[in-house]
């Protein structure tokens, strides 16, 4: 095994220093070890890929479909998503030059700080959310400014938009919104995105919507800031949430193209392009596969109404998701606010694993998350074992 030479230890990137791993991540595998733990932590569907879109990427792998695609992604996907997102949101995007599909959503948000923002800038940030955000923003030398709506019901409302504007200064050129959201599966229903898109618009920010959880909204129809401001909006999107298709590792984004091609200059910089049997199958998602989500949201729906109807009687508060598949709930009381001390003691003493509040920034304090992204029998047994923890202090 190779050990670096002296005059090269401690050679990195000095701003990624500045940056801790994922405590998502490491928090998952440092429980992972409790045998026997039941593990409700990442947000990954439960369901297999349906089988029609299988089978286009078997088919692509069969004929050969080897090559270096376009790297802005090939023709016939970058169509079929513009033609979903002009059904879906109501904008009619250019596939050649405002259409880029990416390895995830996660490169897309990757893609687009770095195609974008410069040192200095400051990004609105409303928090709880998937702390990913953070170092795509400050990687780049940008600031993220995290906004709590803990006390908003973890909704950003336009008054404290003004209020923040007011408070950061002209420095603040972006907003990064993610809704459905992770960790806290609150939305954003139509009224309130018109009154967010009026304040956005007059002060001329650029918004980065990330809509990956857009197909599992359960009590209310999907608004998009796209919708209401095409011109200030990059929407980001994929089919990991919506048709099981983690693994494909299959996202793109959509926006002006003034916007979009330093966006793609970056993308392709960084991945070259995405694999083709992927996109093969993302084509066939899209073209066949648009009833493919609702399985999934029906079954999503029962196991998010069965883990809050319990969690509820035990004594978490929480507000009612409204799309993904996360709870996120108040510790009881009688449990203190450390939310770190109550997942590691779950973990240990009631073999249930969730992630603590605290990873997804200001106001996830005294809070956890549960991914109900899990077979039903497995949740009953979650809920059964939690109960029981819940009463060795009651």
């Amino acid at each position: 095994m190779p050990e670096v030479i002296q005059e090269l230890t401690g050679l990195q990137n000095q701003k990624l220093t500045q940056v801790p791993p994922s405590a998502i991540r490491a928090f998952d595998n440092e429980i992972s070890a409790v045998d026997g733990i039941i593990k409700l932590t990442l947000g990954e569907p439960d369901f297999a890929t349906p089988e029609h879109v299988k089978e286009a990427a078997i088919k692509s792998i069969q004929d050969d479909d080897s090559h270096y695609a376009p790297s802005a992604g090939k023709p016939e996907l970058r169509q079929a998503i513009a033609k979903v997102l002009k059904k879906t949101r109501g904008v009619d995007y250019d596939w050649a030059s405002e259409v880029t599909v990416t390895v995830g959503a996660t490169e897309a948000l990757t893609a687009t700080t770095f195609g974008l923002l410069n040192p200095g800038d400051k990004v609105l940030v409303p928090t709880p959310v998937f702390s990913l955000y953070f170092p795509i923003i400050s990687l780049t030398g940008a600031i993220p400014v995290m906004v709590n709506t803990a006390d908003e019901g973890f909704v950003l409302t336009p008054q404290r938009l003004e209020t923040v504007l007011k408070e950061e200064g002209p420095a603040v050129k972006a907003i990064l919104l993610n809704y459905p959201s992770n960790p806290t599966g609150r939305s954003y229903g139509a009224e309130l995105i018109d009154q967010l898109a009026k304040v956005l618009q007059e002060h001329h920010l650029l918004v980065i919507a990330d809509e990956i959880y857009s197909d599992l909204v359960y009590d209310q129809e999907h608004a998009s800031l796209a919708t209401r401001l095409p011109e200030q909006t990059i929407l980001i999107s994929g089919l990991s949430k919506s048709h099981a298709m983690t693994g494909y590792r299959l996202g793109y984004l959509a926006g002006p193209a003034s916007l979009m091609a330093p966006i793609t200059k970056m993308h392709s910089f960084m991945v070259t392009c995405v694999n083709d049997a992927a996109q093969a199958a993302a084509v066939e998602a899209l073209e066949n596969g648009q009833d493919d989500p609702l399985e999934f949201r029906e079954a999503y729906r029962r196991r998010r109404d069965l883990m809050v109807s319990r969690m509820r009687k035990m004594g978490f508060e929480m507000a009612t998701p409204q799309g993904a598949f996360y709870v996120f709930a108040k510790i009881p009381a009688a449990f203190g606010s450390d939310d770190f001390a109550f997942a590691k003691r779950l973990a240990k003493e009631g073999r249930v694993g969730l992630i603590p509040g605290s990873v997804f920034g200001d106001g996830g304090e005294g809070y956890v998350r549960l991914s109900y992204a899990a077979a039903d029998e497995k949740i009953e047994e979650a809920m059964n074992r939690l109960e029981a923890f819940v009463q060795t202090i009651n």
